[in-house]
């Protein structure tokens, strides 16, 4: 992998790129002209960018790539946090400075990024960023965030609940979960055993996933359960249904299941990712950060990633020394 500095010649910025598809042994950092904003768009200056696990998914072939709109040479990543550092005309809302976070798909871990002002899905997208949240948290927010809201509103949980959640503590969950809780539902989620006390951290009681997953669940909550959310597969889909759960409340995200809805982060009702972020700021949702990596390290940051016993979001930084909750 090319070693580059921070400091880059003006009109220049680091970038990952793939030149072809691939898992992380492809990911590379380059040196690339500084893209400009155009009228009715931001430029932000890049502080730090969240990963997920559609990051290395939608470029691992061409095929799924296409399924996208993605074509060679591709950028890399979707959630980003910054600064708007360039304002186009015809822009109203925003301006030089202004802490910011959204989603610029496949093209986020870079030093820039040019988003439609008005935008209004991940794949571009930008809002501001409330006094209190940091870079690096609100950098982890637009994927899973959006994901975790679509999720709950299927269900749509309240107090008189009891949730169950497959993949609790995957970077999906850990917004489902304490949004759950926030509601008033007591939440039950899947992970593996060592996985939890984190569950517990997050406010969710944790069960095996796994063979005997029914009758566990039977255990902690012989008063049933009474929708569930499933992240990860089909599992928790199927066992919801042997547990009585009826099919209107339960949803499956990476998986689908007949008759069941299914949701994602392009289902988020308009202004989600503004509430979570303000969750956030008043301090009732944490958002766990298993590691963060400079950008040269992006191929160890998107394998840890990639192997799904991360306990937390996983960031790139780009500009570490502004990390702040202030700017």
């Amino acid at each position: 992998m090319q070693a580059l500095s921070r400091q880059s010649p003006a009109g220049i910025g680091r970038a990952v790129q793939l030149h072809e598809f691939g898992g992380p042994e492809v990911l590379d950092v380059h040196e690339v002209p500084a893209p400009q904003a155009g009228p009715g768009q931001v430029r932000v200056r890049v502080t730090a960018a969240g990963l997920n696990p559609m990051d290395w998914i939608m470029t691992a072939d061409a095929g799924t790539a296409a399924r996208f709109g993605l074509t060679l040479p591709v950028g890399f990543g979707t959630d980003y946090a910054g600064a708007v550092d360039q304002v186009g005309d015809g822009v109203t809302g925003f301006a030089p400075g202004d802490r910011v976070f959204g989603g610029a798909l496949s093209r986020a871990v870079a030093d820039f990024v040019v988003i439609d002002a008005t935008g209004e899905t991940a794949a571009n997208e930008v809002h501001h960023t409330p006094g209190g949240v940091d870079d690096r948290t609100a950098a982890t927010l637009t994927i899973a965030g959006r994901t975790a809201s679509a999720a709950l509103a299927v269900v749509a949980p309240g107090p008189d609940d009891t949730v169950l959640i497959g993949g609790a503590g995957g970077g999906v969950g850990v917004f489902a979960v304490q949004l759950a809780r926030i509601s008033g539902a007591r939440v039950i989620g899947t992970g593996s055993a060592t996985s939890a006390e984190y569950l517990r951290t997050l406010g969710a009681e944790p069960v095996a996933y796994g063979d005997g997953l029914a009758d566990r669940v039977r255990a902690l909550a012989p008063g049933g359960v009474t929708a569930a959310v499933d992240l990860h597969g089909v599992e928790t889909a199927h066992v919801a249904r042997e547990l009585g759960v009826p099919d209107s409340r339960i949803c499956t995200v990476a998986a689908q299941v007949d008759g069941v809805p299914a949701a994602n982060g392009a289902n988020a009702a308009p202004g989600a990712l503004e509430e979570i972020a303000g969750l956030i700021a008043e301090g009732r949702l944490r958002v766990p950060v298993a590691a963060s990596f400079p950008i040269e390290q992006i191929r160890r940051a998107t394998e840890l990633q990639a192997g799904r016993h991360a306990r937390g979001k996983v960031v790139i930084d780009l500009q570490p020394e502004r990390l702040t909750a202030d700017g």
